[in-house]
């Protein structure tokens, strides 16, 4: 029979495995908070602080931006690549993703980006290039976009730089002002684990448990989407070979149906071990893994967001980087935000209660202290309501 799991308590669920149901009374572990949440999403937007800054600073208070850069290729650090995205993953995952860049190498040798007579022209000089200087950047090297110029269009050695990271051959040495440093992969990843070689076998395994694992609660589409490493059919293949350790679940939506899902037989133990809601108010980011599926999002929540960045002006709902606000175990609101670092600013352009909230002088100071706190985060000194 199923686990019957209401929607307040699935909403637990999926703030605590992500790190933020409780108040930060420990001491801050970048690295356990990375390893917990299986990745952490990189983003170029530096509205207030880059996405993979803000989501580990929403899980503690302390850390500051540089600490992330400081753990990039070291043995107990962190190593990046593509889930979902472009993320930083824990470099003791890295045995478990060699499969990812062969499927890198198909996906892309099958796609339109790829043009065999730029990774001709360039491979060779550009693996040279990284093996007798160091690590190097796409400014090293000149390339000229021919033909027809397209959004999103990439000169050739770019390309083949992006087509050598995929398939593992390069990896990210460090970042400069998040200006990505490529390297040899052999000399940025420890030896143990460039030669831990596991069967492809092993390697769905650990990603369909270790997903299931960060998800809590997931039905085969979510646990094959977490990585994005594997397809369904692997997914499936999983779980019939490991039915007898997990469950099926019936949970309740924020609208009151029910869904089914998958989960570890040990779910009503962890129930009975979920620590009380903070009454903390957190600003989220967009790319935060707590919000990022959106569909999940509404289903446990019942708060849609979208992202409008790229959405016209004219056509925004809300704005352009636009953050839900969660307090507790319930989404309130959202709030447009951005920083005006010439003048050390963080400026509140718009902010939205959902249907029903309202906003009580308590619940007013503990936003007014998240924003003074973000504001530190990105080293600005005030806060301006415009």
């Amino acid at each position: 029979m199923a686990v019957k799991i209401d929607n307040r308590l699935m909403r637990r669920l999926w703030l605590d495995v992500n790190g933020l149901l409780t108040s930060q009374d420990t001491k801050l572990d970048i690295m356990e908070i990375i390893n917990k949440l299986g990745f952490v999403q990189l983003d170029t937007i530096q509205n207030i602080s880059r996405a993979h800054h803000h989501i580990i600073w929403s899980r503690h208070s302390d850390y500051r931006e540089h600490m992330l850069d400081d753990l990039i290729g070291k043995e107990e650090g962190v190593f990046e690549h593509f889930t979902h995205d472009a993320s930083i993953l824990p470099m003791e995952f890295y045995p478990m993703w060699r499969r990812n860049f062969d499927r890198f190498k198909v996906r892309i040798e099958k796609s339109s980006y790829h043009n065999p007579q730029n990774v001709k022209d360039w491979k060779d000089t550009l693996i040279e290039r990284i093996s007798a200087e160091g690590s190097l950047s796409t400014k090293d090297f000149e390339s000229k976009i021919t033909g027809k110029k397209e959004a999103w269009a990439r000169p050739p050695h770019k390309r083949v730089l992006d087509y050598l990271w995929y398939t593992g051959v390069l990896t990210t040495s460090h970042r400069v002002k998040f200006t990505k440093f490529y390297d040899l992969a052999e000399r940025i990843i420890p030896k143990t684990h460039m030669e831990n070689l596991l069967s492809e076998r092993k390697q769905v395994d650990w990603l369909c448990e270790a997903a299931l694992k960060r998800l809590t609660i997931a039905t085969a589409k979510e646990i094959k989407e977490f990585w994005d490493a594997k397809d369904i059919k692997e997914v499936h293949d999983w779980i019939e070979r490991n039915s007898d350790k997990l469950v099926q679940v019936e949970w309740e939506t924020a609208n009151g149906n029910w869904m089914s899902a998958y989960a570890f037989k040990d779910i009503e133990e962890k129930i009975t071990q979920l620590p009380d809601v903070s009454p903390e108010i957190r600003i989220i980011n967009p790319f935060d893994p707590a919000v990022r599926n959106r569909t999940r999002l509404e289903n446990i929540f019942g708060f849609e967001y979208r992202l409008e960045v790229f959405v016209p002006e004219a056509k925004r709902k809300w704005g352009y980087y636009v953050y839900p606000i969660l307090e507790g175990d319930n989404f309130i609101g959202r709030i447009e935000a951005k920083a005006d670092r010439k003048k050390k600013c963080l400026n509140v352009n718009n902010f939205w209660l959902e249907p029903g909230q309202k906003l009580k002088v308590k619940q007013k100071k503990k936003l007014e202290t998240e924003l003074r706190n973000l504001a530190k985060l990105a080293e600005l000194e005030s806060v301006n309501w415009v």
